[in-house]
């Protein structure tokens, strides 16, 4: 299940809003009953989501937190752009083979 954070970006990008600031735009609570987190505080200039319209960013945004994921896995493995700068000088076919390896270990959805 996607983050809630996640979809309200989504949602908000929709709508418009391209920066979402988490401790003064939006707030969300989670109080630990089991229910989840949920929007404490809305202070954007569009409308606050409802439960459905965020539900219909559920798909999108699990994709775009598994890509996340393996941007990450993929930047720890790529190393330094020193180190790949110095890798291309000394041998570029051998660098394009490692990149390779390591996007097609961890491909994207």
């Amino acid at each position: 299940m996607a983050n809630l954070s996640t979809k309200i970006k989504m949602y908000c990008d929709a709508n418009g809003v391209s920066e979402v600031d988490f401790l003064n735009d939006v707030m969300l609570q989670d109080d630990s009953n089991g229910q989840g987190a949920y929007i404490k505080e809305w202070n954007l200039d569009i409308a606050q989501p409802t439960d459905a319209q965020l539900a219909s960013y559920e798909t999108a945004a699990n994709t775009a937190e598994a890509n996340a994921t393996v941007d990450a896995t993929r930047r720890s493995q790529y190393g330094s752009w020193g180190d790949q700068l110095d890798e291309i000088y000394h041998d570029i076919d051998a660098w394009k083979t490692r990149i390779q390896s390591v996007k097609d270990n961890n491909p994207k959805s």
